[in-house]
């Protein structure tokens, strides 16, 4: 175990065991750093999983090593049994004063636990696996072979997949305006309301409801990506590359005019602000650490004194933190969504935006609560029932050749929305048909009007952010 390093060989520390920046580490009750516990974050086990997937994978097995260490006696991982886990099992989902957690949960942290046990197993330091095995059984449509091997034995047997919460648009509106932008439910801003940086939140919400990104994806996002503000209406659009999107789901995101126009007054007014405050207290120039630096007019990222360089469409949200811009004027971020400090916004924050607004509407007894799946979840829903209409209507206004005209360049409105969800099957996105088939009809023609938004699949040409060219699809 490692019990101290000094703070500034921490660099070469890290260097030194190949440890990537930005690793997650797990410290004993005693401060001491377990080298064999930690090198999993950073083995090849762990190497092909986003960092945020790594993160994850270290919260849910520091659930496990703390119950070890305040509930067993202190006992530590090397020697965990099954009696261990099955003592954890009984504490988390039927203990009526453990935190009762559901199926899906469960399954993920004996999914995360499972492997580092499976992996240090495979390093030679247990004398046993605590999470219980079983044959892993055949899928149907699979052969035997494809599917031999062992799987943890205490998965649930209830992880159903959850009921689908959305907002419909006039609530929505309602939590934006009132949780977010500091308006009262009479719609008239609140005097006791101190968000100084209201439109920016607003118009991230807005872009994140009209668009279904999912949170880290958004949050990572650069001026190199995003539309410029063009004098015609309907949608513009930009390419997500595979480095931010989830599982490498590469997509086109399709992005409403008046999104656009809100991004651009943020970029030119708060964003703008904010970098001039922190150079003028010269926070730029005191960093540290490794950083990447991309030219003015650039695409490319370079750190400084080295000779490669990488393109920025290949960067990983992690690095886009580290990412400045050397321009005229000196270094910025070239992250697009900034704190108050100039500094690049973290997910963890924007999270904190969204606890707050609930917070907010509670307060003045608006029972809406929202998060950012909430809001993805959203987009899906108003986006698929409107489509369906516009399908219907439109093909029953075509002939036969005309109807295979019109499918071949519109699509399936389900597979339209599953691409720009980034799902791989469109079996994933038919939760949303579910949704709205819960709804009897009246209700849905109430909750989503004929002229909520506008159809992203404008038949116009499309201007695309990076080549500036017009293009379809």
């Amino acid at each position: 175990m490692v019990t101290s390093v000094a703070q500034t060989g921490w660099p070469e520390w890290r260097t030194k065991f190949g440890i990537p920046i930005g690793t997650p580490y797990l410290i004993s009750p005693a401060f001491e750093y377990d080298i064999e516990l930690n090198e999993f974050f950073y083995s090849t086990e762990m190497l092909v999983f986003r960092m945020s997937t790594r993160v994850g994978y270290a919260r849910d097995i520091k659930g496990f090593l703390t119950f070890l260490h305040r509930n067993r006696g202190g006992i530590g991982w090397r020697d965990a049994s099954e009696e261990d886990h099955r003592a954890y099992l009984i504490w988390r989902r039927e203990d009526p004063a453990g935190p009762r957690v559901g199926g899906s949960t469960w399954d993920r942290e004996v999914s995360g636990v499972n492997r580092f046990f499976r992996w240090q197993g495979s390093q030679k330091r247990l004398n046993m696996n605590p999470i219980p095995q079983r044959p892993r059984r055949a899928a149907p449509g699979f052969g035997r072979h494809g599917q031999e091997g062992e799987t943890a034995a205490t998965y649930s047997h209830d992880a159903r997949r959850e009921r689908i919460r959305w907002f419909p648009a006039k609530s929505y509106r309602q939590w934006r305006d009132v949780g977010v932008r500091g308006y009262g439910p009479n719609g008239l801003p609140d005097a006791g309301f101190r968000g100084r940086w209201a439109a920016r939140n607003s118009v991230f919400v807005d872009l994140m409801v009209r668009t279904g990104l999912r949170l880290t994806e958004q949050a990572s996002l650069t001026p190199f990506e995003l539309p410029q503000v063009s004098g015609r209406g309907g949608y513009q659009r930009f390419w997500l590359p595979a480095s931010v999107a989830k599982a490498g789901s590469a997509r086109w995101i399709y992005v409403p005019s008046s999104v656009l126009r809100d991004l651009a007054a943020y970029a030119e007014v708060d964003r703008r602000e904010m970098i001039d405050n922190a150079r003028a207290k010269r926070r730029y120039r005191r960093m540290s650490g490794q950083l990447l630096i991309v030219e003015h007019g650039q695409n490319v990222a370079f750190v400084p004194g080295a000779t490669e360089k990488i393109k920025v469409s290949e960067l990983t949200p992690e690095e886009r933190r580290r990412l400045f811009v050397d321009g005229p004027d000196g270094l910025e971020p070239a992250a697009f969504w900034l704190n108050e400090y100039g500094m690049p916004m973290s997910v963890s924050t924007w999270k904190d935006l969204f606890r707050q607004a609930n917070a907010r509407c509670a307060k003045h007894g608006l029972v809406l609560h929202g998060h950012a799946h909430l809001l993805r979840h959203t987009f899906s829903v108003l986006t698929l029932e409107q489509l369906q209409r516009g399908h219907i209507a439109a093909l029953a206004q075509l002939n036969s050749a005309q109807r295979g005209h019109y499918t071949r360049i519109f699509g399936d409105p389900l597979d339209w929305v599953r691409r720009r969800l980034g799902h791989k099957s469109v079996t994933t996105t038919q939760i949303y048909l579910h949704a709205l088939e819960e709804l009897e009809m009246e209700t849905r023609m109430a909750l989503i009007s004929d002229d909520l938004w506008e159809d992203p699949r404008d038949p116009r040409p499309l201007v695309d952010a990076e080549a500036g060219t017009a293009a379809h699809g």
